[in-house]
């Protein structure tokens, strides 16, 4: 049933005696004009990474090395992933604090499943020891295809706690930063709890090629010896590229040619009118934290590969990252907008930041800090975007 401003908003809208009376357009200053067009550019952010670079390469040259871009592009892929699914969160108007700890129980999942060699000594401590561990191994251990299955089993682990997630919150209609906060804590510590504290390691050739694997590379500089032309390699399409670049690919066509996208748009604009309108809010709610999950495990198998390890302290410290990079990006906190390609510039303009500032030696602590900051001036310019917007729209 309606509410009466609802009522009184649809006879305004709908009513033709009524006439909205605008003031005609003003032609103002051409330079406020421009920034007005650029700040309203979907290319916005990548104006801002273009500016950024080459400023800062001009005083560190060594961020246009070409080592360095291509140590930058790695970073980026990983996080890339994780930030896909809170872009989908963010979309509804939610929140998904638990993608880190995500990331660190399915690293060690996977990593204890696949792992080729344990030593008694370290992982004697660990609940699972002498059953599904041993000092040979993982149960995967020795078994044909045992990468594809680890792999299936992070993929399903990271769903099924998103999934998980979106329960708690429409079933139990319990606050999406609540039920996010105790499954951040309660994966985090689960996984601390399975390896003892203790790092994964001895995890199969083929699993580390999805963190560092070349598809195509090439050289750069002469090849003196066989060891300078390793450092010098330059790799231009990874497998990490293929995995993160095609889940966006496959992510962006869900958002914006697809129903369940415009039905993602339409509960986080107004979830009550939306349900109102027929969408399944709680479906729809339930699957996309499943989906946020199943990015967060893309994102462990990519990191705990390019680290040669199941970690459970993975993820620690990312979290600012991944929210920052999506809200930068042009993702609205409170729902209803977002964009993957936005996330794509978001995650791209995040990486360059934190090459600069550690360019510059900074603290950790004031790294932390200057991220913050970025983060607050983003959440204020997507609020001048949409004051904006809102004005040509009237206008």
């Amino acid at each position: 049933m309606s509410t009466l401003d609802d009522r009184l908003k649809s006879a305004v809208s709908l009513s033709p005696s009524i006439v909205v009376e605008t003031a005609p357009r003003r032609t103002g200053n051409p330079l406020l004009t421009f920034l007005r067009r650029v700040l309203l550019s979907d290319y916005f952010v990548l104006y801002l990474i273009i500016i950024f670079f080459v400023l800062a390469s001009t005083a560190f040259p060594t961020l246009s090395a070409p080592i360095n871009i291509s140590n930058q592009l790695a970073n980026m892929w990983p996080l890339l992933a994780v930030a896909i699914g809170q872009t989908f969160v963010l979309i509804l108007g939610g929140i998904d604090l638990s993608v880190t700890s995500i990331m660190a129980v399915t690293s060690v999942v996977g990593a204890l499943f696949i792992t080729q060699t344990l030593d008694a000594a370290t992982f004697d401590k660990s609940p699972l020891w002498g059953t599904l561990i041993s000092d040979k191994g993982g149960i995967l251990a020795g078994v044909p295809n045992s990468t594809p299955i680890g792999v299936i089993v992070m993929l399903l682990f990271g769903t099924l706690i998103g999934l998980w997630n979106g329960f708690a919150i429409t079933r139990f209609k319990m606050a999406p930063f609540m039920v996010t906060l105790v499954s951040m804590i309660f994966f985090s510590a689960l996984a601390l709890w399975l390896t003892a504290s203790r790092n994964v390691s001895g995890l199969p050739a083929d699993f580390l090629l999805l963190g560092k694997g070349d598809i195509v590379s090439v050289y750069f500089g002469p090849k003196l010896t066989p060891e300078i032309a390793r450092r010098e390699v330059l790799p231009l399409i990874s497998y990490p590229f293929v995995i993160a670049v095609g889940l966006a690919v496959v992510a962006q066509f869900i958002l914006k040619r697809t129903v369940f996208g415009r039905q993602m748009y339409s509960i986080g604009t107004n979830r009550r009118a939306s349900e109102v309108s027929g969408v399944p809010g709680s479906r729809v709610i339930m699957m996309v934290y499943a989906f946020s999950g199943f990015c967060a495990a893309v994102s462990a198998i990519l990191y705990s590969a390019r680290l040669e390890i199941g970690r459970p302290s993975l993820g620690d410290g990312l979290l600012m990252d991944i929210i920052g990079a999506a809200v930068i990006g042009g993702t609205s906190l409170f729902g209803g907008k977002g964009t993957i390609k936005g996330t794509f510039f978001g995650v791209a303009f995040f990486v360059l930041l934190l090459n600069i500032l550690n360019a510059m030696k900074l603290s950790p602590f004031v790294i932390d800090a200057v991220k913050g900051v970025v983060i607050l001036i983003a959440a204020l310019l997507d609020i001048t975007r949409t004051r904006l917007m809102n004005r040509e729209v009237r206008s």
